[in-house]
Order: structure tokens, then C-alpha cells, then sequence
């Protein structure tokens, strides 16, 4: 029994999937099934049932996996202390960041790392909120950037910022006409929203709460729409769909300093118009999270400080 065959039976009974588990892992297919396999010959009993269409855990598979990650966070502590006394900035520093996010900060914060810390590249890792948490657990990650609120899983937290939101509409659209937007005014709008698994989601429902029984009712396809990501329902947004919210980082430059539609004509950014809230905005809390285990704490400063050295345009600094 090794920790490289713990780690692929906490993945695959994660993904459900031998495929996406070994992807998950880096490794082929075969490879990881053929670890598995040699486990379960050396316990004598099977930790999934296989069939053609789903993999299941069995009752006594469940309770391995459960002590297998204890078995990995645990080993993941040692290697944790045995880093202690080392220079903390040398070497790799994983990163987890949401759908949400992503895109918009880490072209900038990949570049101040670069050069403010070139002895620590950053392994990036895009997901679910609910992912990066257990990837975080595991110590397949050293940190993530969140948004709040997230299920309190005992890790350490930074706040970052506070992202306003802004209303997404078509430009020839009525309220393109608007200065600001008010919730009031959305709310007769057809909503497009990202699918579930999403956080941003729950923060626009939480804005606009009547939307959430359309979205999980077939009834009401004609009050809301769902796509896999923000630039997806930008291009709906473009294509006169309805309307959403999107976080103020997400907002293009051009779209905000004056820049005319014929200047941005080459891309849908022209046919969207972006709308402040009138009074305070709907906003989200952004965040650095970490196992308290975690011994590096000068990476995770430097990190910090990266993030406040990137333009964060329209955002609260919470340093």
C-alpha cells in the first residue's frame, strides 16, 4: 500500500470516473487502474463497483477512502514541517482560483510574481469553490482565492477585497439608456445566470432572489437562462438574451474610459453595456485561503502582496 494509491482512490471516488480521476492524478488510465486494482488484491475486498454506465463506492470502500484522507492530509503535514527552515519562497506555490476570478486577476498576478518572487512559480488550478476546498484539504493545493461565503472547513483566510457588481445589458437595449440600475429593475429582465456549481450564481440569486424558482423550474426558461461562464453569457448578453451581473474585474476597460462602440466593434463587447447600481452595489468578499498546517507564511505574504500590486480597478482593498 502506497500514498500514490490512497491518492488515486480519494480521486476517483471524488470524480466518479476512472478517465477524470486520472486526469486529475496526471497519470494514464491504465495506470491508475491498475494501482487500484493491485489495492484492492492486497485487502481482499473491492472498494468500487464498476459498471458500464457509473463507479460506486461500496460500504466498506467508504470508510477506507474517509481514513485514506486522513492518511494524505496528514502526510501532506509532514512534508509541510520537513519544509520548515527552508526558504520558504523557493519552490513551486499551487494556487486554486474560482471560474469567477480567474480570468481576470491571474494574467496580471502571474506577471508580479514573475517579478517579484521568480524563485516561486505559481502551479495554477482552476475549479468549483467546493473543488479547491477539497482539493485544499488534501494538499493537492497550498492556497485558493475564494469568494465568501464558503463552508468553514477550519482554514486560515486573508481578505482581499470587496468586487462590486455591474448590471451586463444589450446596448440597444432600453436600459442602455440608464446611468445606474437599481434590483428593482432587473428583476422584469430576463436573467441569465451560470450553472450550478458556480458561487457567482448564488450571489446573483441572493441579489435577485426571484429568479432562483425559475432556474430550477423548466417553466421558467423564458425568465432565465444558464451558461458555463461569464464570457458564455456575455456573448448571450451581446446576442440580446437578457440581461446579468457580473463581477466589476470581468468589466472590460474599453468598456468603461469612453472608448466608442466602432473601436470595440471587432468583438461582442460592443453590443454590452455595463450599468452601476444606484446607491450602495450588491458586492462580494474575495479572499486568500490556507491550511493552518501550512508553514510557508512568507509565500503566502508575497502572495498577498502581488495580488495588491495587480490593477484591481473599482475594487475595496482590504489590506
Amino acid at each position: 500500500m502506497t500514498l500514490t494509491e490512497l491518492k488515486y482512490i480519494v480521486a476517483v471516488a471524488r470524480e466518479r470516473h476512472f478517465g477524470k480521476a486520472a486526469e486529475a492524478c496526471f497519470v494514464s488510465q491504465p495506470t491508475l487502474s491498475v494501482a487500484i486494482k493491485k489495492l484492492e488484491e492486497e485487502l481482499e475486498l473491492k472498494i468500487f463497483e464498476r459498471n458500464a454506465s457509473e463507479i460506486a463506492v461500496t460500504p466498506l470502500g467508504e470508510e477506507i477512502v474517509r481514513q485514506a484522507q486522513t492518511v494524505l492530509e496528514q502526510a501532506a503535514a509532514i512534508k509541510e514541517i520537513a519544509k520548515r527552515g527552508k526558504d520558504p519562497l523557493a519552490g513551486p506555490l499551487k494556487l486554486g482560483v474560482i471560474y469567477t476570478i480567474g480570468p481576470y486577476l491571474l494574467p496580471n498576478l502571474v506577471r508580479q510574481v514573475i517579478e517579484r518572487t521568480p524563485q516561486m512559480p505559481l502551479m495554477l488550478q482552476e475549479n468549483f469553490t467546493v473543488k479547491l476546498l477539497e482539493q485544499l484539504r488534501l494538499g493537492e493545493i497550498d492556497c485558493a482565492i475564494l469568494a465568501e461565503p464558503f463552508p468553514d472547513t477550519n482554514l486560515a483566510i486573508a481578505p482581499l477585497y470587496d468586487e462590486p457588481f455591474m448590471a451586463a445589458v444589450p446596448s440597444n437595449h432600453a436600459l442602455a439608456q440608464r446611468k445606474t440600475i437599481t434590483t428593482e429593475v432587473i428583476k422584469s429582465e430576463t436573467m441569465l445566470l451560470l450553472g450550478t456549481g458556480h458561487c457567482f450564481r448564488d450571489h446573483v440569486l441572493e441579489v435577485c432572489p426571484e429568479f432562483a424558482r425559475f432556474s430550477n423550474d423548466t417553466e421558467g426558461i423564458r425568465k432565465s437562462f444558464e451558461g458555463s461562464s461569464l464570457e458564455t453569457i456575455k456573448h448571450m448578453v451581446a446576442a440580446g438574451m437578457g440581461v446579468t451581473l457580473v463581477p466589476r474585474l470581468s468589466v472590460p476597460r474599453s468598456a468603461l474610459d469612453g472608448t466608442s462602440d466602432a473601436a470595440r466593434e471587432r468583438d461582442d463587447e460592443a453590443f454590452v453595456h455595463y450599468l452601476p447600481f444606484d446607491g450602495d452595489p450588491p458586492t462580494r468578499r474575495v479572499v486568500l485561503a490556507w491550511r493552518r498546517s501550512f508553514t510557508r507564511y512568507e509565500a503566502i505574504a508575497e502572495l498577498r502582496n502581488a495580488i495588491y500590486a495587480c490593477e484591481l480597478p473599482g475594487v475595496k482593498r482590504l489590506s
